[in-house]
C-alpha cells in the first residue's frame, strides 16, 4: 500500500464519520407533528432549530459531495494510477 493509498483511506474515513455525525445531530421533520407546547413562543425559539436544521442540511450536502468526488478520485486513481 502506498503513502497516497493511505491518506485516501484516511480522509474518505474522516468523510464518512463527519457524514455519520451531521446525519445524527439533525432533528425529525415529524417531532413536533403531535406535540402540544405550553408557554411562550418568541421568535428566537421558533427560528433558532430552523437556523440550526439549515446549517445542518448544508454541512450535510457539502460533505456527501465531497464523500462522492473523493470515492469517484480514489477509483480512478486506482485503475488510471497503476
Amino acid at each position: 500500500m502506498s503513502a497516497v493509498e493511505v491518506i485516501f483511506g484516511i480522509v474518505l474515513l474522516i468523510f464518512s464519520v463527519a457524514i455519520t455525525i451531521v446525519v445524527l445531530l439533525q432533528e425529525g421533520h415529524q417531532q413536533e407533528l403531535g406535540a402540544i407546547t405550553g408557554g411562550a413562543d418568541t421568535f428566537l425559539s421558533k427560528n433558532k432549530a430552523r437556523s440550526v436544521d439549515s446549517f445542518l442540511a448544508r454541512w450535510t450536502k457539502v460533505i456527501a459531495i465531497g464523500f462522492f468526488v473523493l470515492v469517484i478520485g480514489i477509483n480512478a486513481y486506482m485503475y488510471f494510477g497503476k
